[in-house]
């Protein structure tokens, strides 16, 4: 029976406003037909290749489960994020975009872990949400905006506010009909 990696998974996850891929790697090889036990994660646009080595799978459970950082991606000593695909610092210390630092890995959607045998994955870059922005706070594109939110991001705090005032509202009308009903009764 030949060798699979089905049931592996990579994700870009944004965590403390850092770029993360979480992986976990299943290797199925009951005829120990597989020549490595070393798991990459290879990204391509078909110009550009970046190939991360995640580590070995351990050769009882056969998986390995961790995370990497996202190609370009950086962090200091405390984990605090220090660099973002598509990102550099002019020469004032600001932070503008550009085709540089691994900017084509984020409009990727898949990836590749190779083993022997090998697995196509989908993964993608990990949006900003107003937790966690995916690029520098302040930044010039909606993506890094010191308010967490995509470009195409969406504040409904407004409208959640209004909506939960209307079901409070109508909550109360039916409790208020019900004790009349009682009392009357």
């Amino acid at each position: 029976m030949p060798a699979s990696l089905l049931g592996s998974v990579a994700t870009g996850v944004c965590e403390a406003d850092v770029p993360w891929i979480y992986f976990h790697v299943a290797l199925d090889d009951p005829d120990q037909q597989s020549t490595s036990r070393e798991a990459f994660l290879v990204f391509t646009d078909g110009t550009n290749t970046e190939r991360i080595a995640l580590g070995e799978i351990d050769p009882v459970t056969g998986v390995l489960d961790d995370r990497v950082l996202w190609p370009g991606a950086s962090v200091d000593g405390a984990g605090n994020p220090t660099g973002w695909p598509g990102w550099t610092q002019d020469a004032s210390g600001e932070w503008v975009e550009t085709t540089g630092n691994f900017a084509w890995t984020r409009s990727l959607t898949t990836a590749t872990i190779e083993v022997n045998p090998d697995l196509a994955v989908d993964v993608s870059y990990p949006p900003a949400t107003p937790e966690c922005v995916s690029g520098p706070r302040g930044g010039g594109d909606g993506e890094a905006r010191a308010a967490g939110l995509a470009s195409t991001g969406f504040n409904g705090t407004p409208f959640a506010i209004g909506a939960g005032i209307i079901v409070l509202a109508g909550i109360a009308f039916v409790v208020i009909s019900v004790v009349r009903k009682r009392k009357r009764a």
